[in-house]
């Protein structure tokens, strides 16, 4: 058995989330340590506040020193996800280890090649990708998303359940071709996701010279469990060095800063924006690093624990069960 749930902590003076209380409905609450304060008489949701983020951070930051309003211990209430999103901007082969040991993998398998000519080759790869490349990013369903304490149900279609724990930023202005130097001024604040895909059903056998299939892989019900918090951008002060940490059934399988990404966020809202609009409240994902269930030759099972948590945003706790309406 896992051990007992901590409560998850945030960095800064307070942080966002969407929370339920009995059986009321979720409502939007500021969090300070272990207490929450209902924001419903402020607006209807969090992505109400994020969408006039500049206005909402100023008065948020006076609520959390007002001892006024209903405040609630963070213990008696259950933890969703802390904002319905726009957009799912997620970002894919992002890290440079992760990446080098796939290329690394293919390259002695079906080239013949020594372990050591096939790290190097990869790793030749990836510098001239981060000098000359471009970020590759695809777009996810909201309707994947859970709560970070639910249950993530494994589809009985597929047996290659894979976790991929992302650093996620949550965009808080409306910017098309932002420009690199500009783009940290685009985000609101930063949450974790883990960004479940199910391996054996990526590539359609049908549909071979299409390519990935992105909707069944990654897209299924609880597919993307997100929170606990949005956290401020202004209370991490550098998100390109936070520590991912994932669990699988306490056995860690990542452990990477952000350093280790090929393209920076800069990098990827600059190339997001080029082809679609940023609107406050949008989700972008920026890479999972090395240590996936491929990777380690195991994947998810109904009875399964991830435990994930990422620097000064939280913790998430998700155990697998099986689809019984399939």
């Amino acid at each position: 058995m896992p051990d007992p749930l901590p409560l998850p902590t945030h960095a800064g003076p307070f942080a966002l989330g969407t929370f339920g209380a009995g059986a009321g409905a979720p409502f939007p609450g500021l969090v300070t340590g272990r207490q929450v304060r209902d924001l419903s008489d402020v607006a209807p949701g969090i992505r109400t506040l994020v969408e006039e983020w500049d206005a909402s951070l100023v008065r948020l930051r006076a609520l959390a020193e007002d001892p006024g309003g209903s405040w609630y211990d963070l213990a008696d209430l259950r933890i969703h996800a802390p904002l319905e999103p726009g957009q799912i901007l997620q970002s894919g082969a992002n890290y440079r280890r992760h990446v080098v040991d796939l290329v690394a993998a293919e390259r002695e398998s079906v080239h013949g090649a020594t372990r050591e000519e096939a790290r190097a080759d990869a790793e030749k790869m990836m510098d001239e990708r981060a000098r000359n490349g471009v970020p590759y990013i695809f777009l996810g369903s909201p309707r994947a998303i859970t709560g970070p304490y639910d249950d993530v149900i494994l589809p009985a279609r597929g047996e290659q359940h894979d976790w991929e724990l992302e650093l996620a930023l949550v965009i808080g202005r409306e910017g098309r071709h932002i420009r690199r130097a500009d783009a940290m001024s685009y985000v609101a604040g930063y949450t974790i996701c883990n960004d479940i895909t199910t391996r054996d059903r990526l590539y359609r056998p049908d549909l071979k010279a299409i390519g990935t299939d992105w909707f069944t892989a990654k897209n299924a019900d609880t597919f993307l469990p997100t929170g606990p918090f949005l956290v401020p951008a202004a209370f991490v002060p550098d998100p390109s060095d936070v520590r991912i940490t994932l669990r699988h059934n306490g056995v860690v399988r990542q452990d990477e800063s952000t350093k280790d990404m090929i393209f920076d966020i800069p990098r990827l809202i600059e190339y997001a924006s080029a082809t679609t609009t940023l609107r406050p409240g949008d989700l972008l994902l920026t890479g999972s690093p090395a240590g996936n269930g491929a990777h380690w030759g195991t994947f998810l099972k109904p009875g399964d624990v991830m435990d994930a948590e990422i620097t000064g945003l939280g913790s998430q706790r998700n155990t697998c069960v099986a689809d019984v309406t399939a």
